[in-house]
């Protein structure tokens, strides 16, 4: 089994900072793919960042220059950088992991974590 767990949400004002951690635990030996997700309210659920296990990430233009993502493979975590935060930022944010091999396992998972809030006030 694979679970996550999302910390380090909160709420700040505009040009606030805040960095997410998520954290996989389980009989894990790789995980290809993690990235972050967001979902406010009466909107679509996307894409925030991304990064693979090969060093390549990606970031959504909307967050571009103010968010960096980041891996710590030999914890299987990922974390979120965010600075010069906006309102338009605030919403639940949740983190996932695509292509996790688990030992004595064959067949590849993916999961997510609960999501934790993040409230940016004008």
């Amino acid at each position: 089994q694979v679970q996550l767990v999302e910390s380090g949400g909160g709420s700040v004002q505009a040009g606030g900072s805040l960095r997410l951690s998520c954290v996989a635990s389980g009989r894990i030996r790789t995980i290809v793919h993690m990235a972050w997700y967001r979902q406010a309210p009466g909107r679509q659920r996307e894409e925030v960042a991304s990064a693979a296990n090969d060093g390549e990430t990606y970031v959504a233009a909307a967050v571009k220059g103010r968010f960096t993502i980041s891996r710590d493979n030999a914890k299987n975590a990922v974390y979120l950088q965010m600075n010069n935060l906006k309102p338009d930022d605030s919403a639940v944010y949740y983190c996932r992991a695509q292509g996790v091999g688990l030992r004595n396992s064959m067949a590849p998972r993916d999961a997510w974590g609960q999501g934790t809030q993040v409230t940016v006030a004008p």
